[in-house]
């Protein structure tokens, strides 16, 4: 049985190609699928497209979805550069 964690993060900067190369490069460092829903959207937060498709702008609301053993600490991992973008 996988875990799976869900977390919301306000984005203090537009999600542009600096955090969203960041955020793919971590997401595909754990054993989870990370997913990112925005405004009825939802994209694979190891797509570097997708993430930057999302058009993300500083105070959105941005859920970080993880699914997998380790879930949780993916889920911290992607909603710390998101809380962090620049």
């Amino acid at each position: 049985m996988s875990a799976r964690s869900e977390t919301t993060v306000i984005l203090p900067a537009n999600l542009h190609a600096r955090p969203a190369g960041q955020l793919t490069k971590a997401a595909a460092g754990f054993q989870s699928t990370v997913e990112l829903d925005y405004a009825g959207r939802t994209v694979n937060a190891a797509s570097v497209l997708g993430v930057m498709g999302l058009g993300a702008t500083a105070g959105a609301s941005v859920t970080v979805r993880a699914t997998g053993e380790d879930a949780d600490e993916a889920a911290k991992a992607i909603a710390e550069i998101l809380a962090t973008a620049e």
